[in-house]
């Protein structure tokens, strides 16, 4: 007498319970490292990760662009588009001045114009120059900074 399989489908009841446990157990391991650390004084995970995870550690980020700013012939000034926008504290203004080989100066130069003319608007500015293919500036208006919490 030949025994056949009770489930025509067959091949995933053990494997998914077996992905399961292993799920589990690692849940399980990861929740009690806060603990064992506590118990003995050391620390357990790795020290760069945790001091790049901490609280309070601002990591430098460019944020997707909420409004973009290209300065064109005929069209408003940074400041007149950064009134238009709307203040918020969690904006960064991030000026882009792309050049090219042997144009780092004059790129530097509108640049900064830039930069001075949104800082007079009150907005955080942050300035990235690059070499590229074209020589293009524009701005990037993104919510990435940081808010502290208030003190309870």
């Amino acid at each position: 007498m030949t025994l056949t399989a009770a489930h025509p489908r067959g091949g995933h009841g053990w494997q998914l319970v077996l992905a399961d446990l292993a799920l589990i157990l690692f849940l399980l391991a990861l929740s009690a490292l806060p603990a064992a650390e506590a118990e003995s004084g050391r620390r357990l995970a790795d020290a760069e990760a945790r001091e790049r995870d901490a609280p309070g550690v601002i990591q430098p980020e460019v944020a997707p662009a909420q409004a973009l700013f290209r300065p064109i012939s005929g069209g408003p000034s940074l400041g007149a588009w950064l009134s238009a926008q709307g203040l918020d504290p969690r904006a960064t203004l991030t000026i882009f001045a792309v050049h090219t080989k042997g144009g780092e100066a004059a790129a530097w130069q509108r640049a900064k114009a830039l930069a001075a003319e949104a800082r007079a608007s009150g907005v955080a500015v942050r300035v990235i120059i690059t070499a590229g293919m074209r020589e293009e500036v524009y701005a990037s208006l993104a919510y990435d900074a940081v808010i502290p919490a208030a003190a309870p």
